[in-house]
């Protein structure tokens, strides 16, 4: 069944919004204390490029074998170009990639020495979208999904400027109209403003937080309530909390359950949450099965977090795992 599920991911047409990065690894060595100031010396050995944010999310749906478009702005610098280079060489469709000399490209910088990162440089203008640029990128997702009618939509949202609530709103109302199933990875300055979605994964202190509420421990019964006033402020069809080392939590009008995490060798946390939002909206979409979309990205989630840095899934491997579990 499972070797079934991953072959139909090639016929997914999915579009990604959102705020996208361009993530910098600098890999160095320490041998000794700067003359200057109290600080080490890193020799930079290499660099490294990767894709990060909604363009993370993108390649992890091209990872397990989608068509993928991404709509997003970015400026027009240096790392929107290496940006615009990545997303080509993974076949990421940027149709709908827009560009402002006005903005500049998110851009994250880890310097990093054996295996510890040393310091993190980020560039970014994180204003919200001007009027005129705002109804510019409405109008050609709008188009966009007008025309192609993709089979899914992912916000993924970062905080960066993109995904102001009027951007949020008209796509996700298109998407009604279009009967186009759309699932949300949130952050907090919109975090009720994705109204009517079908499934909204926040982490659990983004929950919190979004509802101003406290919890002492993530048990059933307390995270059912959170389900309950998600459900009651957003009106949308799934919920699915990431519980960090707890695994996570899922829940409908017909079920609900937290499934355990896996024990991992952690590496690298980054982008899990990309990976997560992937293969649950994929998996959902190809089989309205909730428990299964939970189980799934869970496992997909911790696999990626073995890996330094932020990288996609490898559907192989994915695949690998899933069939072992399962026997």
């Amino acid at each position: 069944m499972v070797h079934q599920l991953f072959e139909r991911f090639k016929d997914l047409h999915i579009l990604v919004v959102g705020d996208v990065m361009l993530d910098v690894y600098r890999w160095g060595q320490v041998d000794r204390v700067s003359p200057e100031a109290p600080v080490p010396v890193v020799r930079i050995r290499n660099t490294e490029h990767r894709l990060g944010g909604a363009a993370n999310v993108a390649l992890n749906c091209h990872s397990l074998g989608a068509k993928v478009s991404l709509a997003t702005v970015i400026g027009e610098d240096e790392a929107g170009d290496q940006l615009l280079s990545l997303l080509n060489q993974e076949q990421v469709l940027t149709d709908l990639v827009h560009r402002n000399k006005e903005r500049s490209t998110t851009s994250k910088t880890r310097i990093i020495s054996r295996s510890q990162q040393m310091i993190r440089l980020d560039e970014e203008n994180t204003s919200p979208l001007s009027i005129p640029e705002e109804h510019s990128f409405i109008d050609s997702c709008l188009r966009y999904l007008q025309i192609q009618k993709p089979d899914l939509v992912i916000f993924e949202d970062y905080n960066k400027g993109v995904l102001k609530e009027n951007v949020i709103k008209k796509i996700i109302a298109h998407c009604k109209v279009l009967r186009i199933p759309v699932a949300v990875d949130p952050k907090h300055d919109n975090f009720l403003a994705y109204e009517g979605v079908d499934i909204f994964k926040p982490n659990l202190n983004e929950v919190l937080v979004g509802l101003q509420v406290s919890m002492t421990a993530p048990t059933i019964e307390n995270l059912q309530g959170l389900h309950a006033q998600l459900k009651e402020r957003l009106q949308h069809r799934i919920t699915l909390i990431t519980l960090s080392d707890k695994g996570v939590y899922f829940a409908d009008t017909e079920s609900n359950g937290i499934i355990p995490a896996h024990l991992r060798s952690i590496a690298d946390v980054s982008g899990a949450g990309d990976t997560v939002i992937a293969v649950a909206a994929m998996v959902y979409v190809l089989t309205k099965d909730v428990r299964l979309m939970a189980s799934y990205a869970n496992i997909a989630g911790g696999l990626v977090c073995e890996v330094p840095g932020v990288v996609p899934i490898n559907k192989e491997k994915l695949l690998q795992e899933i069939s072992q579990l399962e026997t």
